[in-house]
């Protein structure tokens, strides 16, 4: 050890230790949480929406009364009585028992992401490539990173995912001999964009991965929480082979208790298994027990609706103030559900540079970099509207239409500078394309 750098250990870890890097919603945090930041950066929910009386109270009896039980050992796979449960949830999305949907294919994870990272460790060797939206979930990079995958970004529209696009990124990975292991999506209110897939191309990406062999992951934490008419059906619904399907309760219910849960192929149940066994040796078996007796005891189904009203108030609030307050040139998509809205910035602005300027204005959002694994999107920020307050969402915007407003001005003075990762097409897209506003 030569003690002359600041990590004295660089050289002992594992060389997949090499891809790992700072979540850049992770890193704000810190300051996203001070109460005088308006924070539009995270992506919690509204817990106090809950009842949290009951709520306490039926925690309490699980210790009290079932500790002998809630607070031990418990099996890999998770509970019967919540994969049972799980499927009553799904059920509402049309994955019943006629899609083959089963409590026996059902493994229960620590959140929707073990729920990744098991798929990522059963499926991803180095070097293979994972075809995911662009942008993505900034949880599902830091995975496929981990795992030495190599994230290739297909791009949306209004609509969605881009079924062309979507052949096209097949083709070219195939024509320049890369291994592509899966398609990635999060088909129903995506996490960063808002988007939702069509029911068309729903189909469609289905019928291309199909005949290119490709297994399909989808990941629906945000499905239950539509505001205008019921969701498309999930994929898991229209096809049962070849598609995982992922999801939580960490946005219907309570994500500090950390339950999720992947419903996969039979084969590759008992593999799932073993590898969480191999993580977590079983998840906890007082959460599960705690989300099992909520989705027993409780009115949950009337929850969600209360979730969707609240989540609805609270995005039209932010759409009004976008449209009222933003300076021109500015774009946004309109989310029918889910918690995020996507943010274009007006040509020459570069939402990570202008991130000091706005926690200096007490406003914090996430730059578009963090949900690209090439570092592009400097020119997009992720909203959120579930936490704050309306009130607190519109004095939020106004804050960062000011700092936007100020940004434009020091380019008319000193010259717009446009960053290497400005996209100025769709959600995703490196070539003009449909707008999202």
């Amino acid at each position: 050890m030569t003690g002359t750098t600041l990590d004295d250990y660089t050289d002992r870890y594992a060389r997949r230790v090499r891809g790992m890097t700072a979540s850049e919603i992770r890193a704000l945090f810190a300051v996203a949480s001070r109460p005088e930041v308006v924070s539009l950066a995270g992506g919690a929910p509204f817990i106090a929406a809950l009842p949290l009386d009951a709520v306490g109270e039926m925690l309490g009896r699980l210790g009290a009364e079932h500790g002998t039980t809630t607070l031990q050992y418990g099996i890999g796979q998770g509970t019967l009585e919540l994969r049972e449960r799980i499927c009553e949830v799904m059920a509402l999305s049309g994955i019943d028992a006629a899609c083959g949907a089963s409590p026996e294919d059902v493994v229960v994870t620590v959140g929707g992401q073990q729920a990744l990272d098991l798929v990522a460790r059963l499926f991803l060797d180095p070097g293979d490539v994972v075809l995911a939206e662009g942008p993505t979930y900034v949880g599902a990079l830091g995975v496929f990173q981990a795992a030495q995958a190599q994230v290739v970004h297909v791009p949306m529209d209004d609509d969605g995912l881009i079924p062309e696009a979507l052949e096209t990124a097949i083709a070219e990975q195939a024509r320049a001999g890369r291994r592509v292991k899966f398609l990635y999506t999060i088909p129903t209110y995506q996490n960063p964009a808002g988007v939702t897939l069509t029911e068309e191309r729903r189909e469609r990406v289905l019928d291309i991965c199909e005949r290119a062999g490709l297994l399909v992951v989808e990941d629906d934490p945000y499905g239950q929480l539509g505001f205008e008419g019921e969701a498309p059906a999930p994929l898991r619904a229209r096809r049962r082979e070849g598609v995982f399907y992922l999801s939580t309760f960490s946005k219907t219910f309570a994500p500090g208790l950390r339950v999720g849960w992947i419903l996969a192929p039979h084969a590759v149940r008992d593999k799932l298994v073993i590898a969480s066994e191999a993580q977590i040796l079983c998840p906890s078996a007082y959460a599960q027990s705690a989300v099992s007796t909520y989705l027993s005891t409780m009115p949950w189904r009337e929850q969600l609706k209360v979730y969707r009203e609240v989540y609805r108030e609270r995005r039209d609030a932010m759409l009004d103030a976008l449209a009222d307050l933003m300076p021109d040139g500015t774009r946004w998509t309109t989310p029918a559900g889910g918690l995020f809205v996507w943010a274009t910035l007006p040509d020459g602005l570069d939402a990570k540079a202008m991130m000091p300027r706005a926690i200096a204005a007490r406003v914090a959002y996430v730059p578009g970099t963090g949900f690209y694994a090439d570092g592009t999107g400097t020119g997009h920020m992720r909203l959120n509207f579930s936490f704050p307050a309306p009130e607190r969402i519109r004095e939020g915007v106004r804050r960062l239409a000011g700092v936007m407003e100020q940004e434009m001005a020091m380019r008319r003075v000193f010259g717009a500078v446009t960053g290497p990762g400005r996209r100025r097409g769709g959600a995703g897209s490196d070539v003009p394309g449909p707008d999202l506003a």
